[in-house]
């Protein structure tokens, strides 16, 4: 660690700075940044190409007074650097170490959590309408990414500022990329706008004023420049049209012009927008020839960047490989994806099937209405959309698609616990909000090979499906040559048992398999069940084994109000049974973020646990039917 990073423990030791001193301690933090996230991993790509834009926000500004929020803020590393986390940036998404957004009960500084996007423009015109409304001073300032403007939250938010507030200020973050390379015309349009030399030409001539000048006049003067610039080129500047005084485009990696720049829109009486221009991985080779994989990854040799092979497929790469294959015999499917074509597996089917390939942008409710679109003339829509992502398409999901009984098949990565990435990321909530939807099928595999046959099964369905699956590495199991169609709603007996039935959910299988085999040492009958289906449950399986056994036990990789457990508790009350049943899943909280398996143990989700909770109701039963004899 640099001498001037050390040095740094709250922004007030920044302002002491200079210049030459700033530029010195950008580097400094870009070489502490590659050095310590090669350990922990972490979202490096983005907060690389941060810094001189925090360093400047920091220097002007005067947090937690004035409120600072990132979209998404993944690329709040540095702001948490500068904000006397320094001493523990090293434990960043490690067990109780500090999260990998902003969060506000880690800091005051954080003044807004999020790992979503979109989510910023709304809030911060939020802070601002109240700071308004109780007469305070303080400045309310919005990084936003480019991608996060392809977002419907964000123009919602810009509909609403010029006619709610008279100071807010918005920093648009434009690098090209978010996961992957920005699509749509509002990607386009700033693209426009950067590549056009006489509109940035008048932009710079209209900064130079604002810097030799300043005052009143130098606003008047950067205005009219702004309005020939608009007159000779563009009919409409989007972000003016919607009361937003634009500047820019800027270079956000040159601190002194940001910091002027930052100074003068700090006296602004309007809400403003500055377009800054940053190189996303600045600093680090590996990470600018690797944008999508330096975007957030694991940890990695700081010198080459190389990471650790994981052997095994991972379950997105398998679902964008069974994509293909079905693809390649239906010319009717299409795959569409929300800005995720890396993280889901799509950029894997894309070179296969390009026309039938869709990035509709950070914009999950429209791709469910795209998608539902698609299936009224006949087309079999697939959105590879992560679970807690899915959850801002909840309406679409239920109005447009279920409603309208359209066969698109919601394909969710990431269900289950999500690790390192915390509560924003973690998929534990998609059972219980779909499967109270009439129409919808929803599925969960043990493993790929039944991934692949849930796949083959989803696009010959009339209607709507979802199959959740997790994150990481597959089971390493044997694949069939060919995917099979599953019967609806018909679980898997994996084992046969008369004492208790456990019904281990998708890739909690492994779990039910080792607690039966606990329970068969115990000298207890244990029957193993794969459920493949939450909704319809096989019904007739339940009531099979409630006549036969002492208890039920479900594990799952969801929380238990209102996912699969409660789901077998409601079946099996409408069908008057009294055999209790042992829930093993995530309990009625939000979940923070760490190591699965630490994670597991802490909140119970463990075979030891499931065995302390069930031994006692077939022990009981056993005793009974001596008794008895």
């Amino acid at each position: 660690m640099g001498a001037l990073l050390k040095s740094i423990h709250s922004p007030e030791d920044l302002k002491r700075l200079n210049f030459a001193e700033m530029e010195a301690l950008a580097e400094e933090i870009r070489a502490f940044l590659i050095q310590t996230l090669a350990k922990t991993g972490g979202h490096l790509g983005p907060n690389l190409g941060v810094v001189e834009l925090t360093l400047a926000l920091h220097t002007v500004f005067n947090t937690p007074e004035d409120k600072l929020l990132f979209d998404v803020s993944h690329q709040a590393y540095i702001h948490k650097i500068l904000t006397g986390r320094l001493d523990r940036f090293a434990t960043i998404r490690q067990p109780g170490g500090l999260n990998g957004f902003m969060l506000r009960t880690e800091s005051e500084h954080d003044c807004f959590g999020a790992g979503h996007a979109g989510t910023a423009l709304s809030a911060a015109l939020g802070m601002a309408v109240a700071r308004d409304l109780a007469g305070g001073k303080e400045h309310v300032i919005a990084v936003a990414g480019d991608a996060a403007f392809t977002n419907g939250i964000s123009f919602e938010a810009l509909n609403n500022i010029g006619g709610q507030t008279k100071r807010l200020i918005i920093v648009l973050n434009d690098n090209e990329w978010s996961i992957d390379r920005n699509v749509g015309a509002i990607a386009r349009y700033f693209h426009k706008i950067v590549t056009n030399e006489h509109y940035q030409h008048l932009h710079e001539s209209a900064k130079r004023i604002v810097q030799k000048i300043g005052g009143k006049t130098a606003v008047t003067l950067a205005r009219r420049a702004e309005e020939a610039a608009k007159s000779m080129l563009w009919p409409s500047i989007l972000f003016e049209e919607f009361g937003l005084e634009y500047f820019g485009p800027i270079d956000g990696h040159n601190l002194p012009l940001l910091v002027d720049t930052f100074k003068f829109l700090k006296a602004a009486d309007h809400p403003v927008l500055l377009h800054v221009l940053t190189q996303k991985g600045r600093g680090y080779q590996p990470a600018l020839d690797g944008q999508k994989k330096f975007h957030g990854l694991g940890p990695y040799d700081p010198d080459t960047g190389n990471t650790k092979p994981a052997g095994l497929p991972t379950y997105a790469e398998v679902f964008a490989n069974t994509l293909v294959e079905l693809a390649n015999h239906n010319d009717r499917i299409v795959a569409i994806t929300a800005a995720m074509p890396n993280g889901t597996g799509l950029d894997l089917y894309r070179p296969h099937h390009p026309t039938r390939y869709f990035d509709v942008g950070i914009a999950e409710e429209h791709a469910v209405v795209f998608a539902a679109g698609m299936a009224t003339r006949g087309f079999r829509p697939v959105c590879a959309i992560y679970s807690t992502f899915l959850q801002r398409a909840f309406d679409p999901v239920v109005h447009d698609v279920c409603l309208q009984k359209l066969p698109v098949t919601f394909c969710m990565d990431r269900a289950g616990l999500s690790g390192d990435d915390g509560p924003t990321h973690h998929g534990l909530f998609d059972i219980a909000y779909l499967r109270g939807i009439p129409e919808m099928v929803l599925m969960s595999p043990k493993d790929e090979d039944e991934l692949a046959d849930m796949m083959k099964t989803a696009v010959q369905l009339p209607g709507p499906s979802a199959i959740r699956y997790p994150r990481g590495v597959v089971a390493g199991v044997a694949r069939k040559a060919e995917a099979q169609v599953l019967e609806v709603g018909k679980a898997e007996v994996l084992e046969d048992g008369s004492d208790v039935a456990i019904l281990g959910l998708g890739a909690m299988t492994g779990l039910a398999r080792e607690l039966g085999a606990r329970l068969e040492r115990d000298g207890y009958s244990a029957a193993v069940i794969n459920p493949r289906f939450v909704k319809p449950l096989d019904r007739e399986l339940l009531e099979t084994y409630a006549r036969r056994v002492a208890a039920f036990v479900t594990i799952e990789d969801h929380v238990k109000m209102g996912g699969f457990g409660s789901a077998v508790i409601e079946a099996l009350e409408e069908m008057g049974s009294k055999v209790p049943v042992v829930r093993i899943g995530w309990p009625d909280q939000f979940i923070e973020h760490g190591k699965v398996d630490d994670l597991r143990a802490k909140y119970g989700l463990t075979v030891e646990a499931a065995q302390a909770q069930v031994l006692p109701l077939v022990a009981h039963r056993r005793r009974a039917k001596l008794v008895a004899s």
